[in-house]
């Protein structure tokens, strides 16, 4: 038994490993193992049944053929991107992941994400159809026009027999009885419907007789409004002059049209809600904002009523003010002449200590004359002294200097003898035999070569010693 259960087990789990005798936790991954590397994600189709929804947003649901069924789930976070509501009795391909659950043993599909059954070419039609459009720019935000505030005229693109027109025309009896409405009558499903949508279209912007157009029309499968998912449809939208509100299906359904359109509603009530603003609101904030233009005129009334109290007492007759201005004249007339009055008496003062200060500082030239006579004498005789007394030290000097002149011992006889290099010679010691010396005279200069040189003798005897031999 065992070596049968290693030869269909996962070849990832050698037989070796297999107890004779496995636990049912373990069978039951084993065959989740092989189912889910058996069967890749893939699309099955069928019918719901037994749909249940847990209170953990998990949906769970079994499809059905004629001959077979298979429990489904499909988990919270794929249930809510869905877009659309599974109901019992719905035909649909899911995309599944085929597994099994091992708590219970039960054999399960893994629902990835859902479409209605027939509905999958046209679901790619529409995306490779939006992608275009949106390649070209049809969609861009900044071509969207905001809607008019207070429309006049309301057209409606939508089929005379539609339950939709009524919710319409409700809503906007409701919420603006004084607008009118146009009705550019075409059918909304249907071969053939869509380039009529498209005319409809056209004709009201050639018209230009309404303020906001609503294109509608009420729920249905993508079948039934796949009028609106036409390229016609949307390019003459969008080429409208007038702005457009779509209001096609329900809040889930998205098509062609509600992209191109300046504003989508989720439904044609919401559409008419969006195209026309509500008449009691209007007349509301109209009577709130009268209150408060009241107020604010009640509260500008009071400011400047009391501005005008407050220049009414300041307001006075001319005469009033002229004889206060007199008076005011007046006493600073009298001040200036006090002013006047006692700036010249303390500049009088002033000057007066001034004179007495200038009369004691001023020398007496009289005197001070007289006693310059007196000295005249004395100081010529005290120069005459001076000049005689330095006279005579002059000569003096003079005396002094004419004794010290070398010129005048030459004069003597004497004469002074230099070397070879210009030096006074003072004393034979340094001189050599055959060197030349220059003799200076009182009056020429002569030059003399030496031939003997008596060093320790001398030619004239000191006073005092006897002549030599």
């Amino acid at each position: 038994m065992s070596e049968n259960l290693s030869r269909s087990a996962s070849p990832a789990l050698p037989a070796a490993v297999i107890p004779a005798a496995i636990p049912v936790s373990l069978l039951n991954r084993l065959a989740r193992e092989r189912l889910e590397s058996a069967f890749p994600l893939c699309w099955v189709a069928g019918e719901i049944s037994n749909l249940t929804r847990a209170a953990s947003g998990h949906v769970y649901f079994s499809l059905k053929d004629s001959v077979a069924q298979v429990r489904c789930v499909m988990f919270r976070n794929r249930a809510q991107i869905l877009g659309w509501r599974l109901e019992n009795g719905q035909h649909i391909e899911a995309r599944v992941l085929v597994t099994l659950y091992e708590a219970r043993g039960d054999f399960q599909l893994n629902v990835e994400a859902a479409r209605r059954a027939g509905v999958g070419n046209l679901y790619e039609q529409f995306l490779r159809l939006k992608d275009k459009l949106e390649r070209e720019g049809l969609f861009a935000a900044d071509a969207k026009r905001g809607l008019p505030a207070f429309p006049h005229r309301i057209g409606i693109v939508t089929s005379p027999q539609a339950a939709a027109l009524r919710d319409v025309l409700t809503t906007l009896g409701r919420r603006a009885p004084h607008a009118s409405i146009v009705l550019y009558p075409t059918p909304v499903q249907g071969g053939g419907a869509a380039p009529q949508i498209a005319a409809a279209v056209r004709g009201a912007g050639k018209r230009g007789e309404c303020d906001v157009l609503i294109v509608c029309r009420g729920g249905g499968s993508i079948e039934d409004l796949w009028a609106f998912n036409d390229e016609d449809v949307a390019r003459a939208i969008r080429a409208c002059p007038i702005p457009t509100v779509s209001g096609i299906g329900h809040e889930t359904d998205f098509t062609i049209a509600d992209f191109a359109a300046d504003r989508r509603a989720a439904t044609p009530t919401a559409a008419a809600e969006l195209a026309a603003p509500e008449q009691a609101a209007l007349l509301a904030r109209l009577g709130d904002l009268q209150s408060a233009l009241l107020r604010q005129i009640g509260r500008k009334h009071g400011s400047l009523a009391q501005q005008l109290d407050w220049l009414a007492q300041r307001l006075q007759h001319p005469e009033q003010q002229l004889a206060r201005q007199r008076e005011k004249l007046l006493n600073l007339r009298r001040r200036l002449d006090a002013g006047l009055a006692q700036s010249g008496a303390r500049g009088r003062g002033a000057l007066a200590v001034i004179t007495r200060r200038l009369l004691l500082a001023r020398p007496d030239t009289a005197r001070h004359g007289r006693r310059a006579e007196s000295l005249a004498p004395q100081l010529r005789a005290a120069w005459q002294q001076t000049v005689q007394r330095q006279s005579a030290h002059l000569a003096h000097l003079h005396a002094g200097l004419a004794h010290l002149n070398p010129v005048a011992v030459l004069a003597r006889g004497y004469s002074i003898v230099t070397d070879e290099r210009g030096e006074i010679v003072r004393d034979a010691e340094g001189l050599e035999p055959s060197g030349e010396i220059s003799v200076n005279f009182h009056r020429g200069r002569a030059r003399a070569t030496l031939t003997s040189i008596e060093k320790d003798e001398c030619i004239f005897p000191v006073a005092g010693s006897e002549a030599p031999d």
